[in-house]
């Protein structure tokens, strides 16, 4: 409290500048007690600065992200214009693909290695080593429609239509990328009784992006158990994804559901011997963000 001695003016007993104004201010509009919302502002301020300085920078980054997926769908606005003057569905269908391009440029610098291998027509079906969250497989459908003008369609565990989900791969494999398919056969008899051939994929560093902890005894129980992902994942990391393609299996009647999927996990195996560094490591993945090496052929034990 201020003594009411004192005076706004030069001299022993004046008030400090900031008091007088305030005193100022009370006569001016008729409050009182004006100095204790000051100082309660001024607390505020005190509190909140701090955290408005570290939100800031993010906020910052997220506009520049924000900018340059605006600038790539910009880039493409003839292609999207011309898709809504056709097809309303086929022009939003699109918008979407090229938002999810342009996420997948910038987060992750993604890249497709083999696109020549999809076949401009007719059916194949492509099988893929299943991260613990398959990001990588909206990234290439989006390049597939983009490029190609195809669309993706997906086989996959029933319980998946039921809540969202993945499957025993996703949650339990882990950075050295084991394939954990058990007995499972069922892609390889939708292929022969399709009559389509198997192109397999792999996309290197999916485990760095995200990982799950369902490799832990509790979680696998769980799984095996209720047959439901109750296994937790984190990430979001921004590491380097390149997804491979490998030749195309072709149909082959005379072979049978058991032999086809092996086969097609051989395949998938040498796509990650070839390309993924085991075990996968998240830092350098990062860093792989930062130069242009195309391929990692190399194993640590």
């Amino acid at each position: 409290m201020t003594n009411k001695n004192q005076s706004c003016g030069v001299g022993q007993d004046s008030m400090p500048s900031m008091t007088c104004l305030i005193h100022v201010l009370e006569a001016w509009f008729g409050v009182e007690h004006l100095e204790d919302y000051w100082n309660f502002a001024n607390y505020l301020l005190w509190v909140f600065t701090p955290l408005l300085l570290l939100i800031l920078p993010y906020f910052t980054i997220f506009l520049l992200y924000l900018t340059i997926v605006f600038l790539h769908i910009y880039k493409r606005k003839n292609v999207l214009k011309e898709a809504y003057s056709h097809n309303l569905w086929d022009g939003a269908r699109k918008t979407v693909a090229t938002l999810w391009d342009g996420h997948a440029a910038v987060w992750h610098g993604y890249e497709v290695h083999g696109m020549e291998k999809i076949p401009e027509e007719g059916p194949a079906l492509i099988i893929f080593y299943h991260g613990a969250f398959p990001i990588d497989f909206y990234y290439f459908m989006a390049k597939i429609f983009i490029h190609k003008g195809r669309t993706c369609r997906v086989v996959a565990d029933h319980f998946v239509f039921k809540i969202p989900g993945g499957v025993r791969e996703a949650l339990m494999s882990d950075e050295t990328y084991n394939i954990v398919w058990g007995n499972r056969k069922g892609f390889a008899q939708v292929a022969i009784d399709a009559k389509v051939p198997i192109i397999p994929m792999f996309t290197q560093n999916i485990r760095e992006g995200f990982r799950s902890l369902g490799g832990t005894r509790l979680f696998r129980w769980l799984y095996e158990k209720f047959r439901y992902p109750f296994a937790p994942m984190y990430g979001g990391f921004p590491v380097k994804l390149r997804t491979y393609l490998g030749d195309p299996i072709p149909y082959d009647p005379k072979i049978t559901a058991e032999e086809l999927a092996e086969k097609t996990k051989d395949a998938l195996q040498a796509l990650i011997d070839k390309h993924q560094r085991i075990p996968g490591n998240i830092m350098s993945a990062l860093l792989e963000r930062f130069h242009n090496k195309q391929k990692i052929n190399q194993k640590t034990l």
